[in-house]
């Protein structure tokens, strides 16, 4: 079987790695972990060097489920409540826009239901002056975030209805290191990757990183310099391994430590239902496919920068996920999706 599972998650590597600089899928089965690269890292003294467990990518939007499971951890210790009002946990003077009579909590920052746009006001604008702009959230002080909140309007009432945005997972970001007195990068070290014995999920990468750093490449294979999210790091800022995110993964199928088990448990048992196949937990989209496809479980996020795309999903119930990075813009979520279904209807080591 394990043999079986690293040939699967070769063949997804090399698809991912089709017109691509490179690519890194892992599986975890049970408690099998089987890490597969192919491609280049396109980067560094060897530009050939093939990706591995331990090369660092940019996970864009995976970024979060780290935000929302700091969320779940200070709320569990009592720091933040889910229903909290945004506005409290910015300073003094800031104005939160409204809707209806009702305040952008929380909760609904972290399951995407508070109506706010999915980019900070004017960014559309710029975006359509500066097509080629490279790092084009760099500009995205917390400053220039909390100002541009007395322009900004609400889709819909809080709490009434799914809408994805960058802003809200940014300014929860914001708002619980505020709350924690320190930096959203050393909240997540310190609530998340500690404890779970991740070493390399960071928002700034020093120099001792820097060498296993993948080069990032656009849709057409051109390389891109980094991103950098200044204030809105809370909905995509993380650089992450393949050896990390097991470990992210290895927590969600089997509860995790001690001190993060009742977080992780809190996160699942948010649901805002989009459908009656379809919810959005605590930074996780969710859905389960159709009885013709078995009916299987998938807790998935994905992710993409200017240059890296990335993909991490789960299913619980049999103790299966996939993780998969790559160094160009183009999705990564097709061949990810397909390997899950794959392992689920043959491999699932937990009730089907």
């Amino acid at each position: 079987m394990v043999e079986e599972i690293g040939t699967l998650a070769q063949q997804t590597a090399d698809r991912l790695a089709e017109r691509r600089a490179g690519a890194v899928v892992a599986v975890v089965a049970g408690d099998s972990v089987e890490i597969r690269g192919t491609g280049s890292t396109g980067t560094g003294a060897d530009p050939g060097h093939v990706p591995g467990p331990d090369t660092l990518f940019e996970i864009g939007s995976v970024t979060k489920t780290f935000t929302a499971l700091a969320l779940a951890r200070l709320a569990e210790t009592g720091l933040v409540d889910l229903d909290e009002p945004l506005g409290e946990l910015l300073p003094e003077g800031v104005s939160v826009p409204s809707r209806a009579d009702r305040q952008i909590t929380l909760r609904q920052l972290a399951t995407h239901t508070s109506g706010l746009p999915r980019l900070p006001k004017g960014m559309l604008l710029g975006a359509w002056l500066h097509p080629s702009k490279p790092d084009p959230y760099a500009g995205c002080t917390a400053d220039v975030l909390l100002a541009g909140l007395a322009r900004t309007r609400l889709g819909a009432t809080p709490g009434q209805r799914f809408r994805y945005s960058n802003l809200g997972a940014g300014l929860l970001g914001l708002a619980l290191a505020r709350r924690a007195g320190t930096d959203y990068e050393t909240l997540i070290t310190r609530e998340i990757c500690a404890p779970l014995g991740m070493a390399d999920t960071v928002v700034t990468v020093d120099g001792a990183r820097s060498g296993r750093c993948a080069q990032g490449h656009d849709g057409r294979g051109r390389p891109t310099p980094p991103w950098n999210l200044a204030g809105l790091a809370g909905a995509g800022g993380l650089r992450s391994t393949a050896t990390d995110l097991v470990a992210f993964v290895r927590a969600q199928l089997d509860g995790g430590p001690a001190e993060l088990a009742e977080a992780i448990r809190m996160t699942r048992a948010v649901e805002h239902r989009q459908s009656s196949f379809a919810w959005v937990h605590l930074g996780w989209m969710a859905h389960r496919l159709h009885a013709r496809q078995g009916a299987h479980l998938q807790i998935w996020h994905n992710g993409g920068t200017g240059g890296f795309s990335s993909f991490v999903g789960f299913d619980p119930e049999k103790r299966l996920a996939i993780i998969a990075l790559g160094n160009t813009q183009r999705p990564v979520d097709g061949p990810a999706f397909d390997l899950l279904r794959t392992l689920q209807a043959e491999h699932g080591t937990g009730p089907a």
